[in-house]
């Protein structure tokens, strides 16, 4: 006879009290994971997270009060998590995952890594950490009503780079910078301008009008004069955007002219952008002032980050936070510089303000604060009761790892209506790692299309192989018969290459890069291929961002649609043929559950499938016992009653 300690096995629940867990993030998913962890037994956690506890978590991460505001979220969580089982041993780290304290070494004394995170940079750098350390990883990620859990195995499962992401959503320089068309272009603007105007200035995050437009042919010599100043501080002058504000002293009503009427009139001239739009309609200062009306800007009732001001009301937005900022870069000393944060007041305040005024000026409906800061810090409001099904979810998976039963490990996404089988939880068998991944295959490789003649080594490091494979402290070395280094991770070491061109070090097309981060335990190998043909504003491409090819197939059943899953990511449901035949009838979690866990277990043994719901008629049917056509024909049936409703996007 079995014995239970609670609702689980003996030699399951000693295993929970005995082993060492990781949860990385302590967030909406760390906190309820945190409490699920404790109630359900697990006896030594160790918890890392770099936030500190903002009064917007207190709606949905119950482990912090009102009190513990500005505080370590891992500290917090450990103590808040302590109350529920005080016997617990947990250990909090105030950190990010991503300091090189925490090698592979450190993930080598943890029998499972959990992750709770929202950001794709960790969730690479942790994916290899725990592939490289050998340790099984369960990733998770929520988007409102949507989530997805999933279980990472070297060797066993696709890793979390297996699939190609998508990037996040960029938009042409022009577009920003001459004719917005969406609030969205007018939020990315605002947040150029404050780093244009308060923080680190980035070329590639311009704001004044584009003279370089393709769609504005115009000649510039004969329409300048058209562009009149209220003020001649206010004029467009092609100097650096912060040393024309420092200039005037960061004048509030000097800044607002020049960016809401000076720059405005200036896009006037380019007649041709306004053949087919709506002109914008210029700001001035002064007009505002004499015709504001008190009544109009009075308080609107309900919540305050929810209100949609009046044209005048975001003028004294704007006016107050520069006010403010400039305070902060004076208190800061000379030369400092502030860093754009969603959660800090004034640098939100400013967004919101220059944004909206921006929307105004090109026609569009303005948002309230709360909708910028959606927008501006890409968030997608997190939904409680959706972080607490999923932290659910990752101790079920967890569960069955300690269990050695890794092969009955799913994907499983939580979608926010029920499909035509009437399913919220559809799960998936893993799938096998891709022969295709340039991190966990056995001899990871790339191609990337650049001109070696353009491209700067800081940019290969920074933009190619920092941003975009992932890496923490790449070193980079030529193949070219002598060792070449191209980049060292040691400090001061090849800085000197930072600006310098790849073509400088007789890179050309068909180079061999080998790249090695020795935090990650990884390795690459980059193939350059030369090209002087990318678009515009284009510094580099990978090719094939899509696998060339895909594992070979087994059966016909393997032609299915992908889906789209995780927290702003991807992976596709499995294919797999070995799949008992149980597999494609859709679980959940209801009321019922014991019965149907017997009915499939009797289906499985018996080679038959239990009676369940056609998805378009409702009635029930007998499914006859399967053959390898059978097979296939069910599964693709299965895919055009469901791939529609199956299919989830967290992006």
């Amino acid at each position: 006879m079995v014995q239970l300690v609670g609702s689980l096995r003996k030699d399951l629940a000693d295993s929970l009290s005995t082993c060492s867990v990781l949860v990385v993030g302590a967030g909406g998913i760390g906190c309820e994971l945190l409490k699920n962890l404790v109630l359900t037994g697990f006896k030594n956690i160790e918890v890392i997270d770099l936030d500190t506890i903002d009064v917007s978590n207190l709606n949905r991460q119950f482990l912090f009060q009102k009190k513990h505001v500005g505080k370590s979220k891992a500290q917090v969580a450990k103590e808040s998590a302590l109350q529920f089982c005080p016997s617990a041993n947990i250990t909090a780290y105030h950190d990010s995952i991503m300091n090189p304290d925490y090698n592979v070494e450190f993930f080598r004394k943890f029998m499972l890594v959990m992750n709770a995170l929202d950001n794709r940079a960790a969730r690479n750098h942790v994916n290899r950490m725990c592939l490289a350390a050998d340790i099984p990883l369960i990733e998770s990620g929520t988007a409102g009503y949507l989530g997805q859990v999933t279980v990472i195995k070297k060797g066993m499962t696709e890793c979390y780079e297996c699939q190609p992401k998508p990037t996040q959503k960029t938009f042409p320089g022009c577009t920003i910078r001459n004719t917005p068309s969406e609030p969205i272009h007018c939020i990315v603007w605002a947040k150029y301008l404050f780093n244009q105007l308060f923080g680190e200035e980035d070329a590639d995050q311009e704001v004044s009008p584009d003279t370089a437009d393709p769609e504005a042919a115009w000649n510039p010599e004969d329409t300048a004069a058209r562009a009149t100043a209220s003020e001649k501080d206010g004029d467009i002058r092609r100097v650096s955007t912060k040393e024309w504000a420092r200039s005037t002293g960061y004048d509030s009503v000097k800044l607002f002219n020049k960016l809401f009427k000076d720059d405005i009139m200036y896009l006037l001239t380019m007649d041709k952008l306004w053949k087919k739009r709506k002109a914008p309609t210029p700001l001035d200062w002064h007009q505002l002032e004499n015709s504001a009306c008190p009544q109009e800007e009075a308080p609107a009732s309900g919540l305050k980050d929810q209100q949609v001001l009046g044209v005048w009301g975001y003028c004294q937005l704007f006016q107050h936070s520069v006010e403010t900022l400039r305070s902060q870069l004076q208190e800061k000393g000379e030369g400092a510089e502030l860093v754009w944060d969603k959660d800090d007041p004034p640098a939100m305040d400013f967004v919101t303000a220059a944004a909206n005024l921006r929307m105004h000026i090109f026609s569009m409906n303005m948002k309230s604060r709360f909708d910028v800061k959606s927008m501006a810090g890409n968030i997608i409001p997190a939904i409680a009761t959706t972080n607490a099904v999923i932290a659910g979810l990752i101790v079920l998976e967890g569960l069955k790892i300690l269990s050695g039963e890794l092969e009955s490990c799913r994907t499983i996404f939580l979608n926010k209506c029920p499909n035509l089988r009437k399913k919220l939880l559809v799960p998936c068998i893993l799938d096998p790692p891709s022969a295709n991944c340039y991190v966990c295959a056995s001899k990871p490789e790339v191609t990337v299309k650049l001109n070696v003649h353009k491209t700067t080594v800081l940019c290969l490091q920074d933009r190619i192989l920092k941003e975009r494979f992932g890496m923490v402290a790449p070193d980079v070395q030529i193949e070219d018969g002598k060792g070449t280094i191209l980049i060292s991770s040691e400090e001061g070491e090849t800085e000197a290459n930072n600006s310098k061109f790849l073509s400088d070090f007789g890179i050309r097309n068909g180079s061999r890069l080998q790249v090695d981060d020795f935090l990650q335990d990884y390795t690459l190998l980059v193939n350059v291929l030369h090209t002087e043909e990318l678009e515009r504003d284009v510094e580099f491409e990978v090719v094939g961002e899509a696998p060339d090819k895909a594992p070979p197939p087994q059966t016909k059943q393997e032609d299915v649609n992908s889906i789209t899953n995780g927290n702003k990511d991807s992976a596709q449901p499995s294919t797999s043929s070995k799949a008992p035949a149980e597999d494609d009838d859709i679980m959940i979690v209801d009321s019922d559950e014991e019965e149907g866990a017997a009915s499939s277990s009797a289906a499985a043994s018996s080679g038959t499938k239990r009676k369940h719901s056609n998805a378009d008629s409702g009635e029930t049917s007998t499914k006859r016992p399967r053959t390898d056509e059978s097979a296939a024909a069910a599964a693709a049936a299965a895919a055009a009653n469901d791939d529609d409703d199956d299919i989830i996007a967290l992006d």
